[in-house]
């Protein structure tokens, strides 16, 4: 009885029979060794001679390999599929590769070569090539200190005290024929994309802060009369996010006040809801096919049937990952906007140019921020683009249609990796702005009851009355005041000063009868507007001073803010940002140095670091997952807070 890839050949190759079935497994296995990968030890460069010596250098070989957490994972998910009993392997199988997995013995398998048809035939042959201990392949072997030691496959099986295996029929063909590596994958990029919806929606809560936001955008009302469970998630994380925040506003109808947010914060539940949809999708896609089993044929226990079927046709995985780029690509574009009109004055209420601490003519410090979030989401955008619809023809036009899963998956990884950037980036930026925010409290806090007193002070003679603190004179200037303050971020702080008490003059001129006023009222507005912008300066300066020394925008923030805000700046140690933090220090060369003219030297200063150092910092702390730990801790926190409101112990 002819049975596929047992007694017959593979694919369109499958009306070939022998009577080899050993060395049928054998061949299969060996001759889809054919991706580009580590023939010998690593080296980072290769000296080349003759005309090929100015030729592109290689690249370091490991550029070329599944990473070691891929890997782990294609193993991992193989053993959980002929653990089933539906494959006709044998138990030493499945032993051998939780042996290899154990002792950390991982064949290097090339990137590149899979299209995920008849699964990942390529990937999971040096699988099956470890087990045998093949001295043409090789493996990369974990030692208790992380470090791996580079030996051939039968090297690393002695190492770690393995025994190598001798395919019987079938195996090496349940072993090669299957969706592992493309489900393990896809998995990895599953469980990174989740943390980022969760921090997305941490940033723009800080983003609604740093930009004097509402929280009515996220009222629960708008979930209950709109109720995609998306956005009813998301507006209610959003809402717990920022209780108690004393920067986000709370339109409560008085002062006839209306504040619409910008679309990047106000509309954020109802466009990461879909997301969030798409992911939770991607999820289940994703769960169902790790615990299934993908290989060909298959064998019905109860009856000891084989059938033929197509169970290895990972569309279901690339059909995961095309959502998951697409969320993704949706999160940055979300995020992109947000940190660019933080960055923006024109849209940031109030904060400077560029989030400088200086004056504006001096620094720009966050412009290269915002250009470089331009080219993080252009190139998310380019890989939202899917890679299912790129299918070629393969294997003697057998397999004509393939899913391209690993390929979608690879990507998913990189649009990932690019997002966490993106993030960093918002999360560096966001936290400048909170503290620039803060800052502007101080100085309003500081700046009013003097500012008031010089008031009373040089207009008692003029305006009855004025020296009672809710006199509407004062109320007016002070509201102008506060106005004209987030409207002049452009300017440098001394012509800012001057320009706002030169435009609250009129407000002045407004309580007296200019006909029947003092002759000193002339003088004493010039002498009091000219007084109030050097104390407005004085002030100024001293607050930015001494919030520099002591920055801590805590005692304004919302509850998962503080939380975020305090781990960047306490565990990680990103400081509120002046020029001095990335400026380094140049002295100019003395003439016994050089007799040239403007040469100079650069000395080192182990407290001064680029802005990219910074970035890089937060971004290490992501992908490392130790970001993650405070974000899960605000969403655990705002969830059992709803949940408390749902059952009524909680007001």
């Amino acid at each position: 009885m002819p049975l596929i890839g047992v007694n017959t050949g593979f694919g369109g190759s499958a009306d070939s029979r022998t009577n080899q079935v050993e060395e049928l497994q054998s061949t299969a296995v060996r001759e889809h060794h054919t991706g580009i990968g580590a023939t010998e030890p690593a080296k980072v460069a290769v000296k080349r001679k003759g005309p090929a010596r100015n030729g592109l250098p290689l690249l370091d070989p490991t550029e070329h390999l599944l990473p070691n957490a891929w890997v782990r994972a294609s193993i991992l998910i193989r053993i959980n599929s002929l653990i089933a009993g539906n494959s006709g392997v044998r138990p030493v199988i499945v032993e051998t590769l939780s042996q290899v997995l154990n002792h950390d013995v991982l064949p290097m398998i090339p990137l590149r070569g899979s299209i995920s048809a008849s699964g990942d035939l390529s990937p999971l042959s040096y699988i099956a090539g470890i087990i045998q201990g093949k001295p043409t392949l090789r493996a990369k072997v974990g030692s208790a200190n992380g470090i791996y030691t580079d030996l051939t496959a039968a090297e690393a099986l002695t190492s770690a005290a393995i025994p190598p295996v001798k395919l019987a029929a079938k195996e090496g063909l349940a072993i090669v024929n299957g969706t592992a590596v493309s489900a393990g994958v896809a998995a990895l990029a599953m469980w990174e994309a989740h943390q980022l919806a969760v921090i997305a929606q941490l940033l723009t809560c800080m983003s609604v802060e740093a930009l004097s936001g509402t929280d009515e955008s996220f009222n629960p009302l708008f979930a209950r009369v709109r109720p995609h469970p998306g956005q009813v998630e998301c507006s209610n994380n959003m809402y717990r996010f920022l209780e108690h925040s004393k920067m986000a506003c709370h339109n409560d109808g008085r002062n006839d006040s209306l504040r619409q947010d910008r679309y990047s914060v106000r509309t954020a539940s109802q466009w990461v809801g879909p997301a969030l949809e798409d992911l939770l999708l991607a999820h289940q896609q994703v769960q169902i096919e790790l615990n299934s089993v993908t290989d060909n044929p298959i064998m019905d226990k109860d009856t000891g049937q084989f059938m033929h079927g197509g169970n290895f046709q990972a569309k279901a995985i690339t059909s995961a990952m095309e959502k998951v780029r697409q969320a993704i690509q949706s999160i940055g574009r979300m995020l992109f906007t947000q940190c660019t009109e933080i960055i923006n004055p024109t849209t940031n209420r109030g904060l400077p140019p560029n989030l400088t601490a200086e004056d504006p003519s001096t620094s720009f410090l966050m412009k290269g921020v915002d250009i470089m979030v331009a080219a993080l989401q252009s190139e998310l955008g380019f890989l939202a683009n899917p890679a299912g619809s790129h299918v070629q023809t393969a294997e003697m036009g057998n397999q004509s249609l393939n899913s391209l899963a690993l390929i979608s998956a690879r990507y998913t990884h990189t649009a990932v990796d690019v997002l966490t950037q993106l993030v960093a980036a918002h999360l560096l930026v966001v936290c400048q702005a909170l503290d620039l925010r803060a800052m502007v409290l101080e100085f309003t806090r500081a700046v009013e009851p003097q500012l008031m007193q010089v008031t009373k002070e040089v207009f008692a003679p003029h305006i009855p009355s004025i020296s009672d603190s809710e006199h509407p004179a004062l109320k007016e200037i002070w509201s102008v005041f506060l106005s004209h303050l987030e409207q002049t971020t452009k300017l440098d702080a001394e012509r800012r000063f001057a320009l706002i008490m030169e435009s609250l003059q009129p407000v002045l001129f407004r309580q007296v009868n200019v006909e029947q006023c003092s002759s000193t009222f002339i003088a004493d507005i010039k002498f009091w507007t000219k007084q109030c912008a050097s104390l407005c300066l004085e002030t100024y300066i001293s607050t930015r001073e001494i919030y520099t020394q002591h920055a801590d925008a805590i005692p304004y923030l919302g509850v998962a803010s503080r939380r975020m805000y305090a781990f960047v700046r306490t565990t990680l140690q990103v400081p509120f940002l002046r020029s001095a933090h990335i400026k380094t220090p140049y002295h100019e060369a003395s003439a016994s140095d050089t007799e040239a003219e403007g040469v100079g030297y650069f000395s080192s200063n182990p407290d001064s670091h680029t802005i990219g150092t910074y970035t890089s910092r937060i971004y290490e702390a992501l992908r490392s997952g130790e970001l993650h730990i405070p974000a899960m801790e605000c969403l655990r926190d705002a969830q059992r807070n709803y949940a408390g409101v749902r059952n009524g112990s909680l007001s």
